[in-house]
């Protein structure tokens, strides 16, 4: 299978087939409006779950300057709204039957938020709701849920975002599905803020861990009497991680020219592994850090503040190693919608 045979972001086309047999099984759509990224999933109905049939990513950093001013900048809501008319184009090109919008920290944090998804109304046709965070945890973790390993009794979860980083501790046995949220939390550390507050050129190693010491208190309060670790002591956790920032290491981890979520998607990352990747980034200012194959110039300047959340996380929960996912809210909402427990709109 060659490059053409896939999509941006390294789905299986499926829009090779016959012409007669194209758009017979109605398509749904999961748009993803995040503080740093709007991203989009098409997809058809198949026998287990979904085929993506078209997807969309562009960093709008619509959380740009929310950690000084509280409200949405007149740019980055420009910026999203460009890339959320190239969605809109898709979903009516693919006449999608049902869809889901959501939008998180950035529209939740914002001022000027719930006047920001009426401008976008007005001028992309598209509906988009702001969703709560126990609601964003439930939905990611239902994407990532096939990556979760029957063995463990208790999973940790996270995904580290541009406002803010999700965690979700996870019982691996108490449904019948199989997993549980017990507890989840959004922190409002982020790669946008973080790096507004710290900086994005070239970090000394003594303000890296001062980001890292910013993050530490926020999951011991989450962790509380240390139920986490007792468990980890004891062998019973699994960490699974989602995020650009845990994606784009282990892009780096594996070696790749470029990033190819075939390769990233499911696989292993030892906390060792993580920590060399991260020292050598460290030590690179930002031209340098542009110039690694799976950042480039429009990641360079957050990758370090997603860099010390990581740190902070594995350091404090010492599992030992993390399963990487690129998958998430998008294939959670995807997924409900399939079995026809929410429909959406694009307003036409």
């Amino acid at each position: 299978m060659g490059p053409k045979d896939r999509t941006s972001n390294g789905h299986r086309r499926r829009d090779r087939m016959p012409q007669y047999q194209r758009h017979r099984r109605p398509s749904c759509a999961a748009l993803d409006l995040g503080s740093n990224n709007c991203r989009l999933l098409v997809a058809e109905p198949a026998k287990e779950g979904f085929h993506v049939v078209d997807a969309f990513s562009r960093i709008v950093r619509l959380g740009e300057g929310i950690e000084r001013h509280g409200k949405l900048s007149e740019a980055a809501m420009e910026r999203t709204i460009d890339a959320l008319k190239v969605c809109a184009a898709k979903m009516r090109r693919r006449r999608v039957a049902s869809a889901r919008s959501v939008a998180t920290e950035a529209c939740r944090r914002a001022s000027n938020g719930d006047e920001f998804l009426d401008r976008v109304r007005t001028e992309t046709g598209l509906e988009i709701e702001i969703i709560s965070t126990a609601e964003e945890a439930a939905l990611a973790l239902g994407g990532c849920m096939p990556l979760l390993e029957p063995g463990s009794s208790h999973a940790l979860v996270f995904d580290i975002g541009g406002g803010s980083t999700e965690l979700m501790w996870v019982d691996c046995g108490g449904s019948e599905a199989g997993f549980r949220i017990l507890e989840s939390a959004s922190l409002p550390l982020g790669v946008i803020n973080l790096s507004e507050i710290y900086g994005a050129d070239r970090l000394t190693p003594e303000i890296y861990e001062t980001m890292v010491a910013k993050v530490v208190p926020a999951l011991e309060a989450f962790d509380d009497s240390g139920k986490i670790r007792g468990k980890i002591g004891r062998g019973e956790v699994q960490m699974l991680g989602t995020s650009g920032t845990v994606t784009t290491i282990a892009g780096i981890n594996l070696g790749l020219p470029s990033y190819d979520r075939a390769q990233v998607d499911g696989c292993f990352m030892a906390f060792e592994e993580a920590r060399a990747v991260n020292a050598r980034l460290l030590a690179l200012d930002l031209r340098g850090r542009a110039a690694v194959p799976c950042i480039g110039p429009s990641r360079a300047d957050l990758v370090l503040a997603g860099c010390a959340i990581l740190e902070a996380i594995i350091r404090i929960w010492p599992v030992g190693r993390l399963r990487v996912a690129d998958r998430g809210l998008r294939e959670g909402i995807l997924l409900d919608l399939m079995r026809g427990s929410r429909s959406g709109s694009l307003v036409a």
